[in-house]
């Protein structure tokens, strides 16, 4: 199993029991197939550019093991979820 870092860009208009659940979602998927490590809540941050008519969006970072064929599925996932403006998953060395 590979070392993952994914960044989630979630919509700004959702309340925190609304990220709270999208968060929870995402770390019982990654548990399904692999190991989250942490998760680290940057909170809401402005954007360098409008995603969406969105000038702010709130930060999520998960730190995980999985397996490489995994992650095309998390993907996947995210691009199907509407309150998730953009992610990015890298390999950790």
């Amino acid at each position: 199993m590979n070392k993952y870092e994914s960044v989630v860009i979630i919509n700004p208009n959702l309340d925190e029991a609304g990220i709270k659940a999208l968060q929870e979602k995402f770390v019982g998927l990654i548990n399904q197939n692999g190991k989250v490590e942490s998760v680290e809540e940057l909170g809401k941050k402005k954007l360098a550019y409008e995603i969406k008519k969105n000038a702010e969006a709130y930060y999520t970072v998960f730190h995980f093991e999985a397996k490489p064929e995994w992650v095309a599925e998390l993907e996947r996932v995210y691009r199907i979820t509407d309150d998730v403006l953009k992610f990015i998953v890298v390999k950790k060395d």
